[in-house]
């Protein structure tokens, strides 16, 4: 089992800057993938940047130049730099945490950009 805290949600004006934290602690393989999913209300959960243990990553075209996904292998800890924020960002964020054979989500933290 891996549990995922997630921390670092709020409120913060259009152009501003929010980052995320998720910690995950449990059994962890030495390959897994982290990443950052967000649901905003009326819409289905997408993805918002994943990262590899290995450090390659991903991320969804509308975050691109704007956020920044990165991770700490030693602390199992994975990082969401959110620059540049605009209304629409605004969502329920969750961390998730895949390895083979299994899928863990946080439970999320929520993101508010006010114009």
């Amino acid at each position: 089992q891996v549990q995922l805290v997630e921390s670092g949600g709020g409120l913060v004006q259009a152009g501003g800057s929010l980052r995320l934290s998720c910690a995950a602690s449990g059994s962890i393989s030495s390959f897994n993938v982290m990443g950052w999913y967000r649901q905003a209300p009326g819409k289905q959960r997408e993805l918002v940047a994943v990262i590899t243990s290995r450090g390659n990553t991903n991320y969804a075209e509308s975050v691109k130049g704007r956020f920044t996904i990165s991770r700490d292998n030693a602390k199992n800890t994975a990082y969401l730099q959110m620059n540049s924020l605009k209304p629409e960002d605004t969502a329920v964020y969750y961390c998730n945490f895949v390895e083979i054979g299994q899928n863990y989500w946080g439970q999320g933290t929520q993101v508010t950009v006010s114009s």
